[in-house]
């Protein structure tokens, strides 16, 4: 069994259902400890983050960010194995996080050590994030350790995340950025009453809906480069007792918007609250700021990793700011260039999550020629 493929598995049995670590980065820092590197263990709350460095401080630094909780698995009958039994079947290794993205965790570890072994003298800092919260509520990882590297100025030249970013073939997509997400809690209130007396209610589900069809037609923008139009989806709507006679006194509205450069969430939070105030409504809404956009120009980073990727799938790489949010979105305000590389994410977070035996093996000499292209 092969080094990456072993830790992997290890990783894997360990059930780290966010925010629980469950003992992973203890198992990481012990490895790479031996290998040379400084370990800083950043625990918030529940969630435990690592931090671990090789090199002098300078410019450049590379940092390698990942997270080692997964998202929980769902009955186990619905599993062909159990998800925290690492099962290799016709080539293909199943469990909880073989993708997302316990694989690439392990896959940098295994680089790093060969990084360091080869190239003890490497120019600038080359390093290792962990959290154990990004598939969770995203508080108390990354954006929390982001405060403290910004409170100490900690300088972070390149960020390469190892997110599932991969469509069908390993190396065939790289993300060059994501879109920015804000999401809403809006409540719209009325005056409950009888069905047979509206002239003595206010129902807020009629005096919403032209507002909430306004929001939901509006056209914010054409694109940005890469990233495609900024979109706002309702995607809750709740209100009533539950009789039919009865007009509700309240309205509960969810929305999101997925937004690119165009703009930043206090523009669009002052955008979407003058149409709800062009319509009069008697209304407190509820922002959730989970992450500015980002995006990475064209420079040494995308220029090194679209030559990696494109020698391994055989073809350079489709480059894109699509799907949701990573924790890049947390780094790239500190001045970091960020990426996004990793196997193919066809299974994540579903039933019987998997990952290619082939894949995961290659995995750690795409990021080792990745970083010896930037810091060998």
């Amino acid at each position: 069994m092969s080094d990456v493929l072993e830790l992997t598995c290890d990783l894997i049995t360990r059930q780290s259902v966010t925010p629980d670590d469950a003992g992973c980065q203890a198992l990481i820092a012990d490895r790479l400890q031996r290998a040379g590197f400084v370990c800083e263990h950043l625990r918030f709350g529940d969630v435990d983050n690592l931090w671990a460095t090789h090199g002098a401080d300078d410019a450049p630094t590379l940092v390698l960010l990942g997270h080692t909780d997964v998202v929980p698995p769902g009955p186990r009958e619905a599993w062909s194995s159990d998800p925290f039994v690492p099962e290799i079947r016709d080539g293909v290794l199943y469990g909880r996080g073989a993708a997302d993205m316990k694989g690439s965790v392990a896959a940098f570890v295994v680089a790093l050590e060969c990084f360091v072994n080869a190239h003890p003298q490497h120019r600038g800092r080359v390093a290792l994030l962990l959290t154990s919260d990004e598939e969770g509520d995203a508080i108390d990882g990354v954006r929390k350790v982001a405060d403290v590297f910004r409170a100490r100025g900690e300088r972070i030249d390149w960020c390469v995340t190892g997110e599932p970013s991969s469509k069908s073939v390993l190396g065939d997509l790289l993300r060059v950025g994501r879109r920015g997400s804000l999401s809403a809690t809006l409540t719209v209130r009325g005056v409950q009453g009888h069905v047979a007396y509206p002239e003595k209610a206010n129902n807020p589900i009629h005096v919403a809906a032209p507002a909430l069809a306004e929001l939901a037609a509006k056209s914010w923008d054409e694109g940005y480069e890469s990233f495609p139009p900024t979109s706002l989806q309702i995607s809750n709507i709740h209100a009533g007792t539950g009789a039919n006679n009865v007009i509700p006194g309240e309205l509960q509205v969810l929305f999101n918007l997925r937004y690119n450069p165009h703009w930043d969430a206090p523009r669009l939070e002052r955008a979407c609250e003058s149409i709800l105030q062009s319509h009069g409504l008697d209304y407190a809404i509820h922002w959730h700021r989970s992450g500015e956009p980002f995006h990475t120009p064209e420079g040494e980073l995308r220029d090194a990793a679209r030559g990696v990727l494109g020698a391994f799938a055989g073809s350079a790489p489709e480059e894109s700011t699509g799907g949701g949010t990573s924790d890049a979105r947390f780094i790239a305000p500190l001045g970091a260039q960020c990426i996004e590389l990793g196997p193919v994410n066809a299974s994540i977070h579903k039933v019987d999550e998997h990952v290619r035996v082939v894949d995961l093996e290659a995995l750690p000499d795409l990021y080792l020629t990745l970083i010896e292209r930037l810091l060998g």
